[in-house]
């Protein structure tokens, strides 16, 4: 015998945006939740956040990428009013990405969401999102975020740029790759959160403090995959690193290459995977299960001398 799904209205849980569901959502587990909807990695999670005479509901920094993100709750259906709001927020703040979650989203906005991610400038992304809650009998209610509308980056570049097929050939290569590594992710149980598939050639991955991160990136020149730890601005974590390589190298399995660039700001600490080749994809499988491989060993290798 089964139970019988049966949808809660989301106002019953949360009689309040900013009391009840923002506060819940600022949680993070709940962050977590919503990470995994948007392919982002949030952190350092703000409450109301002063633009003009308005009040953003919560701000966030994407850890990964370093870029602000904009969260506006609205537990009714979508109007115009939050619609302006959100793009006033954007502004006010200088926001990368703008998540908009709501109760139900109108055609109009679902429309005019879309709109702006295939118009506005590279880098800009605007996520709509529905909150949904669910229980089976007596059960507690689980709420559910349904993305709506999200950013299509390689839309926006290939409608842009229509007239250079071999700059959107190698677009679409990289979002095919992409694509690919996302759906190994799913099947291997989400060792680390996948990002939105893009037409970039890197893959940013998060390890756990806003100093540093793991990246990916596609080098089709030169046929390899590169896998670094990327130091943003902090000379002294990596030597403190590079104090512990051998010990690092033991306990991953393979060496890396240690780059500390005193000329810049940013360090980089390197391994390569050799064979990319996006006219061939049929090792595409086997190059995706070396790349979360090793990328979840020095993940969580390098998480031991932070």
């Amino acid at each position: 015998m089964f139970g019988k799904l049966v949808e809660v209205n989301v106002r019953e849980l949360w009689r309040h945006e900013q009391y009840g569901f923002s506060n819940w959502l600022a949680q993070p587990e709940n962050i977590e939740d919503l990470n995994d909807a948007i392919g982002l990695t949030l952190t350092d999670i703000q409450q109301e956040a002063f633009v003009g005479a308005y009040r953003a509901d919560l701000v966030a920094r994407d850890e990964t990428s370093n870029i602000n993100v904009i969260i506006e709750n609205q537990l009714e259906v979508t109007d115009h009013d939050h619609l302006g709001k959100i793009i006033t927020y954007a502004s006010g703040l200088d926001a990368d990405v703008i998540v908009w979650i709501v109760k139900e989203a109108r055609e109009e906005h679902r429309a005019a969401i879309e709109w702006l991610n295939l118009k506005t400038i590279d880098g800009i992304s605007f996520f709509l999102i529905e909150i949904h809650a669910y229980k089976i009998g007596d059960s507690l209610p689980a709420p559910k975020f349904e993305v709506i509308e999200k950013p299509n980056d390689f839309t926006k570049a290939t409608n842009r740029k229509a007239g250079s097929q071999e700059q959107s050939r190698l677009q679409a290569a990289r979002l095919e790759f992409w694509t690919a590594l996302n759906e190994a992710l799913v099947e291997k149980g989400k060792p680390f959160n996948p990002r939105k598939a893009s037409t970039d050639h890197w893959y940013d991955v998060a390890m756990g403090t806003s100093e540093a991160h793991l990246s990916i990136t596609l080098l089709s020149v030169s046929g390899e995959i590169g896998l670094e730890v990327y130091i943003n601005d902090n000379k002294e974590l990596f030597d403190q690193f590079y104090e512990q390589a051998e010990d690092i190298h033991h306990a991953l399995g393979f060496e890396l290459s240690w780059y500390r660039m005193d000329d810049k700001k940013a360090s980089r600490i390197k391994y390569i995977i050799e064979g990319l080749n996006f006219d061939e994809p049929a090792n595409y499988p086997q190059l995706i299960d070396e790349i979360i491989d090793k990328i979840v060993r020095m993940r969580d290798v390098f998480r031991l001398y932070l």
